[in-house]
């Protein structure tokens, strides 16, 4: 017989080994292309999309370590929080809802600012994030860039709002929210008189009254690639204005071919090119 042949292999136990699946987040669907690309190759490339250059979300904490430089960001007024002068209650109330969205992103609002340096240069830095209530922008989201504004014309700093909210005023909070709008377009606008410099990046989604105040209201505006840039949705706008919508629409290519914006940033050239600009523009 063969050595095969007087192996016993009934004498060997049979071991049953689990299946091992794939890890929940290893890989992410690209909504621009809808390949399946691998999570960390996204995250090192700057959350871009390796296939067809799709810019996916990206959280303001990130934000800040790609643009700003390292450990520079002193960030101001990080303890406020929206009251809830409405008392408003739909599926749960506002209060329930804040606290939700507290434990959901880590952030007390969708709101950031602070100072930091980027290459070297201070500046005045403030963001939104649609993560939080989508951006929307209540009264926590008003005061602070207020203040942010009232401290760059201050300081006599350039100030930079990155802008990520498809939301629109938070109708949580009624005619307190709508009023932000109107405060921050006018500490804007003494901060223009004081000669400073603020350039807006508008990011995807900047949407609703976020679009329709401080958004557009930039020395400079530059968008990343295919961001949706509006006031309603392109939806909305269709089914009001019953008629077809032109290719692109709302997207930041259309606007920067109607004058709307000023220039188209990759992600990957966006801190270079900022610096590059507060060079160019400081007053």
């Amino acid at each position: 017989m063969s050595a095969v042949e007087n192996t016993d292999t009934a004498a060997r136990p049979v071991v049953k080994r689990e299946k091992r699946g794939v890890p929940d987040g290893l890989w992410l669907r690209c909504d621009g292309c809808s390949a399946t690309v691998f999570r960390k190759q996204v995250e090192q490339n700057q959350n871009v999309c390796p296939e067809c250059e799709h810019h996916f979300y990206v959280p303001t904490a990130m934000r800040i370590r790609q643009l700003l430089d390292p450990d520079s960001f002193e960030e101001w007024y990080a303890d406020m929080t929206s009251g809830d002068p409405l008392e408003f209650s739909d599926r749960k109330s506002y209060k329930d809802r804040i606290i939700d969205e507290q434990k959901k992103t880590g952030m007390k609002d969708a709101c950031t600012v602070g100072r930091g340096y980027m290459r070297g240069r201070p500046l005045v830095f403030a963001m939104t994030d649609s993560a939080f209530i989508m951006g929307s922008m209540g009264s926590v989201v008003g005061e602070k860039l207020t203040r942010a504004v009232e401290k760059a014309t201050e300081l006599s700093l350039p100030l930079i709002i990155i802008s990520g909210s498809g939301g629109g005023a938070r109708m949580h909070e009624g005619i307190v929210s709508l009023m932000q709008m109107g405060k921050v377009s006018a500490a804007l606008a003494r901060f223009r008189r004081a000669n400073g410099l603020f350039i807006s990046v508008m990011t995807d989604p900047t949407m609703g009254g976020v679009a329709a105040s401080f958004a557009s209201l930039g020395d400079i505006i530059i968008a990343e690639p295919r961001a949706l840039v509006g006031f309603a949705g392109p939806r909305v706008v269709q089914a009001t204005c019953k008629i077809d919508l032109p290719d692109g629409f709302q997207t930041s290519e259309f606007l920067l071919k109607h004058g709307f914006v000023d220039r188209i940033v990759h992600r990957s050239e966006m801190r270079s090119e900022l610096a590059r600009l507060i060079d160019y523009g400081g007053r």
